[in-house]
């Protein structure tokens, strides 16, 4: 697999300055109440199909497409405060392989993601919350010598399917170019 396929899913540390606590948003001597995230990837243990749509060139018009096709185990770790994901897919570049692990702040109400592939080894890291069943993580990293924002996305969650989109920002945040689209099917 290409560099720039392991690129889009190593995300580097969250930036300090995106990362707000809940009471800091509401001013001195009023803590904002946390919202309990502890049960929002409930949805996601068990074995899964993923099709893969990773947009090699997501900033310069997304014309080169790659499509993967595997399966995602996902399970329970710490009773629920913690998920451990497997992946394996297949592609015309050949087998990629990636591991993630999930974990929950109940201190925040913030949940990291923390990503490692077998190419490299290398560990990336998003951090962020669930709001009206939607996740949103973010994180910046360097894309072709450039820092930018990084915002991935579990929507459309169903017992049975949901999808997952990393998506890159080079203004801010004001616009996102998706670079990896996920979508997941239930293996019964």
């Amino acid at each position: 697999m290409s560099r720039s396929f392991f690129s889009i899913l190593s995300l580097a540390a969250f930036s300090a300055s995106l990362c707000v606590s809940p009471a800091a948003a509401y001013g001195p001597g009023a803590p904002a109440p946390i919202r309990d995230g502890s049960h929002d990837f409930d949805f996601s243990p068990g074995t899964w199909h993923t099709h893969v749509r990773q947009v090699l060139d997501p900033l310069e018009g997304g014309t080169h497409v790659v499509e993967l096709d595997g399966t995602v185990t996902t399970r329970k770790v710490w009773g629920g405060r913690a998920w451990l994901e497997e992946i394996e897919a297949d592609g015309p570049d050949g087998h990629w392989e990636g591991m993630t692990l999930f974990l929950y702040n109940p201190k925040s109400g913030q949940w990291s993601q923390s990503y490692a592939g077998s190419d490299d080894g290398q560990i990336s890291r998003t951090v962020g919350s669930f709001h009206d069943g939607i996740g949103e993580l973010y994180s910046t990293e360097i894309y072709h010598g450039r820092q930018l924002l990084v915002r991935g996305v579990w929507s459309g969650i169903t017992a049975n399917a949901h999808d997952y989109t990393i998506s890159y920002s080079n203004d801010g945040g004001k616009s996102w170019a998706p670079a990896f689209i996920a979508h997941k099917t239930r293996i019964k």
